[in-house]
């Protein structure tokens, strides 16, 4: 490809210009970021907001932290179901479809009368958030360069850590200033205008390989996918055992002050941002399963330092390092398992990318359940200075699933060198 500006023909029947090779932060990449930016904002903001929230509508502590748990079960199965339903529309009328939900459910959020309404637009946010990452996916070819393809899957993953690093802290100041329902009407401003700018800079009149929906569903037939999905789950969970009891961790077990919990979290999300955007660089390494492959070490490296946790926290400053450092570890496989999915089934089953795309959200959010609970289960019958080993359970698990994709993809090879 030139470094001048291309053209190819779509299936809409229009030529639809081709990406800059030098370029990569154009208004269509901002927006696509953006809107992950947006989502997991939505995502995240009920851990900052909790007590006002239980205050405000009367109701337990514990009743509304179940909405976070309900949001990752909903999230995961309609993820690849909503992926499927929708490939076989043209693309940038789903993409404004799904983010007028979005804007639905963020206002029945801000002006919830009651807790059961609240819970209502959650979900309901909850069920087209996957399909709406998943459609940005689709759009890399249209606003990336090959050379690019695996920076725009990182960034795009980024958006959430952006989030959660700096989305969050301004939702929960919003809310502390003016009331938790404003958090929401933040986020009903910014979809807004992510909606007007879809408009004027993403591509329109594009339709992917189609399938029938059903016929969809067999790349699930394909090992590989299976194990670049279970690689990702265990992976996710490895991390979640400790994750979601980190404030604890860091008050009870490190002994931390509370006034410097918020900083360290904050820390945390820091090297988590960094961690999505070193997996675009793990992604450039070859294609299909290679660059998962690649990720076999740092999965067996994750094992060993969740097992040295319980003797790390034992000191202050080792402890924090050492969940800074596990705090990189948390999306490295990101941009790998995404290259594997869409890869492998434009290699095996091209009329299932779309659903494919939607792999790595619905295993990274099963993943999310499974930790949660086994931390959960682990807390109250051995204590939580054993999540670490149980966590390291998980990733020796993970690393398994690769260590088996690479016997499979050393006898591909050998199979085709014949």
């Amino acid at each position: 490809m030139s470094q001048n500006a291309t053209t190819q023909t779509n299936q809409g029947g229009q030529a639809a210009p081709q990406p800059r090779d030098d370029r990569f932060f154009t208004p269509a990449v901002v927006t696509l970021i953006m809107i992950s930016f947006a989502l997991g904002m939505s995502e995240f903001i009920i851990v900052g907001i909790l007590p006002d929230i239980a205050t405000g509508m009367g109701v337990p502590l514990t009743t509304v932290g179940g909405l976070v748990s309900l949001f990752a079960f909903v999230y995961a199965p309609a993820t690849p179901i909503g992926a499927a339903l929708t490939s076989r529309f043209e693309r940038f009328h789903v993409m404004a479809a799904l983010m007028a939900i979005f804007l639905v459910g963020n206002v029945l959020c801000a002006v919830a009368p009651n807790y059961a309404v609240l819970l209502v637009a959650r979900v309901i946010i909850a069920l087209i958030s996957g399909t709406t990452v998943t459609t940005s996916m689709t759009f890399v070819d249209d606003v990336a360069s090959p050379k690019n393809r695996t920076k725009f899957v990182a960034w795009v993953f980024s958006g959430f850590s952006v989030a959660a690093v700096f989305g969050v802290p301004v939702g929960t100041a919003v809310a502390n200033a003016l009331g938790w329902r404003w958090a929401f009407y933040v986020i009903v401003a910014l979809t807004v205008a992510l909606i007007a700018a879809m408009f004027k800079v993403l591509p329109k009149n594009h339709y992917g390989p189609r399938s029938r929906f059903l016929a969809q569903f067999f790349i699930f037939t394909e090992p590989r996918i299976w194990a670049g999905i279970l690689a990702v789950l265990c992976g996710a969970a490895a991390t979640y055992v400790f994750y979601t009891y980190l404030s604890p961790i860091l008050q009870d077990e490190i002994g931390m002050p509370a006034d410097w919990v918020s900083i360290a979290l904050s820390a945390y999300g820091l090297m988590c941002l960094a961690s999505n955007l070193y997996s675009g660089r793990l992604g450039d390494h070859g294609r299909g399963t290679k660059p998962l492959i690649r990720v076999l070490p740092i999965y067996l490296v994750q094992a060993v330092l969740l097992a040295l946790l319980p003797l790390a926290v034992m000191n202050p400053i080792a402890g924090c390092v050492l969940l800074l450092v596990l705090g990189f570890f948390m999306y490295l496989q990101n941009t790998p398992s995404q290259v594997l999915y869409m890869d492998v089934a434009a290699e095996t089953y091209p009329g299932s990318l779309n659903l494919a795309s939607s792999f790595n959200s619905m295993a990274f959010n099963i993943g999310i359940a499974v930790g949660s609970a086994v931390g959960g289960l682990v807390t109250d019958t051995v204590g939580m200075h054993w999540l670490g080993p149980f966590g390291a359970i998980f990733a020796l698990l993970a690393a398994a699933c690769v260590f088996w994709l690479r016997i499979d993809d050393r006898r591909r090879t050998a199979a085709g060198a014949r």
